[in-house]
């Protein structure tokens, strides 16, 4: 009988540490995680209970709740929806969370760990529940100009801007782009008529271009991280010269390479690195790389942030440089071809990176944390990234790029702007998988910062299409992305 009750008594306790274990697990460890879990419904209606706190744009609110009359007890409003949904994302009775309102939810919720004792305070005094507001790094201005300049020529793409010195971003802006008002109503059937049209509209106003989405083929702004991997590796200098034929028969393959103009890369027998970049030229480029081991640019890619998980806090689809398997894949990738993709955030990284001497700052969203009696109770510090170049490096690359807008040949003088020292380099990537109305589909590019001697603004801007219809989906409008980035460029250095 002893031996029974030892054996009951024992299995009782047993299982008592196992309830003990899972409640503990439930309601402190996994507490967060069920919390932010987007199929749980009771935390999204409870949500509606709480005055949200409101994402700010130069202390402007541009995503707030207001009182309404019905069971949810408010609704989520937003000023200027189209032109920040890339930043606040929505807040949908029906379809969940997505960008900073997903991102920071806690923090807007008055949910966050830091809110803890705010919480405690408020249910003493009787207060009612009130999140926090998010203050972004985005500059209104930098913001409207690109969506501005996008807009006047009809463009799908997407627009990013850096404070190269911080990582703040300035502008994230895709197009086209959508209303969040659409998904926020308290009505479930206009939500689910409205999200349908959105889900389904070709052109994909969901997705957001600047750091996710379907990736780009970055073409020859890629050529700045083969200088990059080229000069820090000792392989070559801005003055290099390489061979200079108007065609170059790709190693172990049928395929030839040929620079855009179909012609030689200047006029003489040879061309130098800086030639190259300035008139963006790929054979140098290519018998540069195939000179390296074929490891070494895609190295200095991941360097820069290629292949890495990032949040700004928004998730960042990675970029890819996988390694090239022969010579033949070296070259087309060193022209950002073949299997080389890039988000413009990405871009802008490796802008900023080259203008600040080699480091490259972690990007950032969020400025502060601000609580509703207006303390900041979270202030973000700037952040190192990475250092994929030193600055004797990032200054040889930084003066090519220089050369690219200064010289009256070079495919990126249209950023110049007065009084002030520019770099830039352009890029066109043909798109063999995709297959638009005239089956010659080209993404332009244009990448930048500005002023050279001290900068305060790094710039990507990708264009889909080649401009679209009105510019006969061609590559040779390189142009439109890089007048595109002047104007977000002196948009900043106005204020």
């Amino acid at each position: 009988m002893n031996k029974q009750l030892k054996f009951i008594t024992r299995t009782v306790f047993g299982m008592f540490l196992v309830l003990f274990f899972s409640v503990t697990m439930i309601q402190f460890v996994a507490a967060d995680d069920l919390r932010a879990n987007e199929l749980n419904q009771r935390t999204v209606k409870n949500g509606y209970k709480v005055e949200r706190g409101s994402i700010l744009v130069d202390g402007n609110p541009v995503a707030f709740s207001t009182p309404t009359n019905d069971a949810y007890r408010y609704v989520r409003q937003y000023s200027d929806g189209e032109l920040y949904a890339p930043i606040t994302g929505y807040f949908s009775t029906r379809q969940g969370r997505t960008g900073l309102e997903d991102a920071m939810n806690q923090e807007l919720s008055g949910t966050a760990n830091s809110q803890f004792f705010t919480r405690i305070m408020n249910t003493i005094n009787g207060v009612d529940p009130q999140g926090s507001s998010v203050e972004t790094t985005i500059s209104a201005k930098a913001q409207t100009a690109a969506r501005d300049a996008m807009a006047e020529g009809g463009f799908e793409g997407a627009v990013v801007a850096l404070n190269p010195k911080t990582g703040e971003i300035l502008a994230l802006y895709s197009t086209p782009s959508f209303d969040p008002n659409q998904l926020s109503s308290n009505d479930d059937a206009e939500i689910i008529k409205n999200y349908r049209q959105l889900s389904e509209d070709p052109s994909k106003p969901l997705n957001n271009r600047a750091i996710a989405g379907d990736l780009y083929h970055p073409g020859s702004v890629y050529k700045l991280v083969v200088a990059s991997a080229a000069i820090e590796s000792g392989a070559a200098t801005p003055t290099t010269e390489f061979p200079n034929p108007a065609a170059l028969a790709l190693p172990q393959s049928t395929a030839e390479m040929q620079n855009a103009s179909r012609t030689t890369c200047g006029g003489g027998d040879t061309a130098t690195l800086q030639q190259a970049l300035v008139f963006s030229c790929n054979i140098p480029i290519a018998e540069l790389a195939m000179k390296m081991d074929r490891d070494e640019v895609p190295k200095m890619a991941n360097a820069f942030g290629f292949g890495q998980d990032l949040d700004i806090p928004l998730a960042v689809t990675p970029s890819e440089a996988p390694i090239p398997k022969d010579k033949a894949q070296v070259a087309l990738s060193s022209i950002g071809q073949l299997d080389v993709r890039a988000t413009p955030l990405q871009m802008a990284m490796v802008s900023a990176g080259i203008a600040n001497g080699g480091t490259v700052m972690k990007p950032q969203l969020v400025k502060s944390v601000i609580s509703p009696d207006l303390k900041v109770e979270q202030e973000f510090s700037a952040e190192e990234f990475s250092k994929p170049i030193s600055a004797k490096t990032a200054k040889s690359v930084a003066g090519m790029m220089e050369a690219g807008v200064t010289d009256p040949g070079g495919l990126a003088k249209k950023a110049g702007i007065d009084g002030v020292r520019v770099a830039g380099k352009t890029g066109t990537a043909e798109n063999s998988n995709t297959d638009d109305a005239n089956g010659v589909p080209f993404t332009l590019w244009f990448t930048g910062f500005a002023p050279v001697d001290d900068p305060e603004v790094a710039v990507a801007v990708v264009i889909e299409s080649g401009g679209g219809a009105a510019y006969n989906n061609l590559g040779g409008s390189y142009d439109l992305p890089t007048e595109v980035g002047k104007r977000v460029m002196e948009a900043v250095l106005s204020e």
